[in-house]
């Protein structure tokens, strides 16, 4: 953590956590701490209340107790002790992710959208998480939504975009808000304004952040205000910076109001919102999603931010790029600030290359992303799905740790997010949380309460499965705000009504909504921990940080958790423990709620010290110093292979060290190094040795100080036996290390050993049917059947690479691609290296270098003939530091084993390859057999 101390953090989010507020300062009033974009949460309560009483500062009941709706609301209205401080948050559910809108926490624009309108767009068949949108919950609704955009009760600007209105029930439309019809007058210096909390800010980022200011010493937020700001003349605009930047550690990029609209609500909210979370639409009325004209503004709102941040970047910074909105801007920083240590961590879900290659403008923002040197994901899940999607988008090599791309490797990783643990726990005991609780208690003691956030089918379900919860158990659903003309075009209402119907009597109503401008922050802690179970349904979701919540106000009680298995928290072995569920089977819900209600305590209390282990460990402290910590550390090996251009190999000065050695490795590349590849060779399937190459070998190995190796990707038969019947004295690594040619031996003596002799090779089988699958439908491909890999070669003549047949022949391939890694390679553990005309598929752990590394072990080929040395063993491939070698000179294109080399004190590493190495020197592949001729007769 020592090191984020030495660095100032830029942290580039579309929405500042603090905006600009027209108008005097005012305090607080109990009606500013009412909730504006909070997770939705609804409540179970099974059996009827006693009416009797109302405990403590409850008002006495005039008549038959609806629901526990009113309790809350009639508390709201009347001032009381148990009032919420003013130092809460004027958005206090920022920082509990939840059904609140689609940005990557709590980012909003114009009105929220209710329940009822989200369930009635998964019942119209849209793709909805949990029935509203949030920034990590869920995917998009077919008609558009609407968010809200200011506090209820505060002046923080008009609302900074207006969504289309719903393509149906025109009739119903309200009076149109849109930033044409919105504009502030021009406002001068002497305007009046403070400052306030943003609601629209990314509050699990904020929360995160500030978990660990102690120990950020600097930091700067970039971001928008979320509020008009056409009308801000420039003198207002730099006062503003100044006062933010002393204040709030805050740099607003100012961006028109028109531009930003079209980019925030239309491509991050019509197109990628949707996209990343699995909803593509393919309606007629949906053309915009694939033909979206708002993507130059979205790319012009990028641009902002670079430019803003290129002018306050100053020599050390570390810029943390977060979310979907700004997938571009880290390869527009690259392009300006080329040595800056560069993240970029998405807080929503990443779908499968299926989903995300539906996007037009993919490969832009694909290339975007990997302008960082580290990209972050909540989930493996995500990871793997953005690797596979480059790869086959790209056509760049996906490797376990990151992506290699032509001149660098970009880091991708995994960072699940968290809570504040240490602050939930201070907030939770306060004393009006403490009073809510006992509240709560004492008016409905012997009850139980559930907390739910969706499905209305699956609660009339649990009600028709288990009768004898009917007139005991109350859905309350805690909403956003609803608008009328919601509510009017959902049609869930007739839902809701006939379910309503149903059960109702005239003391008891099964469903009621709360909204969150009904609920403080000190009631929602209170109501989960009052609760008897937590429901999340999410059909998409990031991270449900609402879970870890209620997990931690269990922290006396132990009651169980019932989570949807397409969270990402559920991805993780801690959540295992709770009730998993399918949200598209309402009698797999029902079920999940009566095993809730039932659950014993033995076992509830054993599930949630699984949860809280994992919640204390996934901490929002832990998620911020792991990936600043790695971004730093991928940045500096990143500059360490650049920092210094790599210059041509000068055979003058290495020979002097080459001569007056008296024990040489010599490691050098085969196919690119010492003999081009050419096309007649792979159309015939012919191969003869190259005369200039083998005369070379044989000239080196005939010193007695030389042990030369020939690394190659050939196979054994048909190829690399022949050059090993010419060169007899040299050691020889096939299939890229799947075999390895032992050196002859004192009688002349060597063999060939199999390096994967104990590895499942079943999926050669399967593979080459997929790749003859592809090969029937790609004029002139090859399919190279081998002894322990497979390769494809799709492009095998010499014509335009522009050319359609060559573009649908690197299509093919990325399918190919696609198809193995999906089915073949997690199972089996494969390893797919594409080229500019072929690919190979290997088992994942050979290489290379790991057939080095057995060669360098004590007791390895380059030493011994024994079969059964430990050297084979997979584990005892790693290289060895130590070695009786006092020169190692490789040339080759492996940048792999040009980095693990580069441990050795004594090597010297020549790359030959074009993109950026980690190698010492550079040399041009028609030098190779020049420079090692020098060497050969150095003596």
């Amino acid at each position: 953590m020592s090191s984020l101390r030495q660095h100032r953090i830029i942290i580039a989010s579309l929405f500042l956590p603090t905006t600009v507020v027209l108008g005097d300062s005012t305090p607080s009033s109990p009606a500013e701490e009412i909730l504006v974009s909070s997770p939705p949460t609804s409540f179970v309560q099974p059996s009827t209340p006693d009416l009797s009483s109302r405990p403590g500062l409850l008002h006495k009941a005039t008549g038959p107790l609806k629901s526990i709706v009113e309790d809350l609301k009639e508390k709201s209205r009347h001032a009381t002790p148990a009032i919420t401080p003013h130092g809460e948050p004027t958005n206090p559910f920022t920082s509990f992710p939840g059904l609140g809108t689609p940005t990557g926490s709590q980012s909003s624009s114009v009105a929220p959208q209710s329940l009822i309108g989200a369930l009635a767009s998964t019942l119209n068949g849209a793709s909805t998480a949990d029935g509203n949108i949030h920034g990590q919950n869920g995917a998009n609704e077919k008609a558009p939504r609407r968010h809200q955009t200011t506090h209820s009760s505060s002046s923080a600007g008009q609302p900074r975009v207006q969504r289309r209105m719903s393509r149906g029930g025109s009739s119903h439309r309200a009076p149109s808000r849109s930033l044409s019809s919105s504009r502030h007058e021009s406002l001068s210096h002497s305007a009046k304004w403070h400052l306030e909390n943003n609601p629209h800010c990314n509050g699990g980022l904020k929360n995160a952040v500030d978990s660990v200011a102690g120990r950020m010493t600097r930091k700067l937020w970039v971001g928008t205000l979320g509020t008009n700001t056409d009308g801000f003349r420039e003198s207002l605009r730099r006062s503003m910076e100044w006062r933010m930047r002393d204040e709030a550690d805050s740099l607003p990029v100012w961006i028109p109001d028109a531009e930003f609209a079209s980019c925030y609500d239309e491509f991050c909210h019509q197109v990628l919102w949707p996209c990343l979370h699995y909803a593509v639409p393919d309606a007629p009325k949906t053309k915009s999603f694939y033909e979206s004209a708002s993507y130059k503004q979205y790319v012009a709102v990028n641009q902002r931010f670079a430019d803003t941040i290129a002018a306050a970047y100053k020599e050390g910074d570390v810029v943390w790029v977060n979310d979907y909105h700004l997938m571009l801007l880290p390869a527009m920083l690259r392009a300006r600030l080329p040595g800056a240590s560069i993240g970029f961590f998405m807080h929503v879900a990443f779908p499968s290359s299926e989903i995300f290659r539906c996007l037009s403008d993919r490969e832009d923002l694909l290339r975007g992303v990997l302008g960082a040197d580290l990209i972050g994901f909540q989930t493996a899940n995500y990871a793997r799905h953005f690797r596979q999607t480059v790869s086959r988008i790209l056509a760049s090599e996906a490797l376990p740790k990151g992506v290699q791309l032509e001149d660098r490797f970009v880091d991708v990783g995994v960072f699940p997010m968290g809570i504040d643990v240490g602050s939930l726990e201070e907030k939770k005991r306060s004393p009006e949380v403490a009073e809510w609780v006992q509240s709560l208690r004492q008016r409905y003691a012997g009850m139980k309460l559930i907390g739910v956030r969706q499905k209305i089918q699956a609660f009339e379900a649990f009600l028709d499965k288990y009768p004898e919860y009917q007139g005991k158990v109350v859905l309350i659903q805690v909403a956003l705000q609803t608008t009328e003309e919601n509510e009017v075009q959902g049609g869930v209402a007739d839902v809701v009504s006939h379910l309503n119907s149903r059960f109702s009597t005239l003391t008891y109503q099964p469903i009621v909504f709360l909204h969150t401008q009904d609920l403080t922050f000190s009631q929602y802690l209170a109501l989960l921990t009052v609760a008897d179970a937590f429901m999340v349904t999410s059909l998409r979701e990031g991270m449900a940080l609402r879970t870890h919540e209620f997990v931690e106000c269990q922290e006396e009680r132990h009651r169980p958790l019932i989570l949807s298995e397409f969270t990402g928290s559920y991805s993780y072995s801690g959540f295992r423990s709770c009730i998993p569920i399918n949200p598209w089977d309402k009698r797999t819900t029902a079920k999940a709620i009566n095993q809730a209600l039932t659950m014993s305590d033995d076992e509830a209390k054993s599930r949630w010290e699984d949860l809280h282990s994992h919640v204390v460990t996934q901490s929002a402290q832990a998620f911020v110093t792991t990936f600043l910590v790695r971004c730093i550390r991928a940045s500096v090996e990143h500059l360490q292979s650049d920092a210094v251009a790599i210059a041509a190999l000068d055979v003058q000065r290495v020979l002097p060290r080459y001569r007056h050695s008296q024990k040489r490795l010599l490691l050098i590349d085969f196919e690119g190094t010492m003999w081009q590849r050419d096309m007649q060779t792979i159309v015939s399937g012919k191969f003869d040795p190259p005369s200039d190459a083998i005369a070379l070998l044989n000239r080196l190995a005939e010193d007695p100080k030389n042990e030369v190796w020939l690394l190659s990707g050939l196979p054994v038969k048909d190829a690399l036996e022949k050059v090993a019947e010419q060169a007899p004295k040299i050691g020889i690594v096939a299939e890229n290390g799947c075999f390895i040619k032992t050196r002859s031996g004192r009688n002349g003596d060597s063999e060939w050993l199999s390096m994967v002799a104990k590895f499942n090779l079943t999926w050669k089988a399967s593979c080459l049917e997929i790749l003859n699958y592809f090969a029937e439908r790609t004029p002139g491909s090859v399919v190279e059947e081998r002894e322990a890999s497979v390769v494809w070669r799709f492009w095998t003549t010499d014509q335009d690479d522009n050319s359609s047949d060559r573009q649908w022949a690197r299509r093919q391939a990325a399918e190919a691609q696609n198809h193995i890694f999906d089915s073949l390679g997690e199972r089996y553990g494969l390893r797919i290296i594409p080229g500019s005309n072929s690919f190979l598929v290997l088992p994942n752990n050979i290489s290379r270098s790991t057939a080095v590394g057995a060669i360098l072990h004590p007791g390895g080929p380059a030493h011994s003939l024994v079969a059964q040395a430990p050297w084979i063993a997979p584990e005892s491939t790693e290289m060895e530091n130590a070695t009786d070698f006092d020169f190692v000179l490789a040339i080759g294109k492996d940048e792999k084993l040009m980095r693990r080399l580069n441990e050795l004190d004594n090597a010297e590493t020549v790359s030959t390859g074009t993109k950026g190495t980690d190698a010492k020197w550079k040399l041009d592949a028609k030098d190779v057999l020049p420079a090692l001729w020098r060497f050969a007769e150095g003596k």
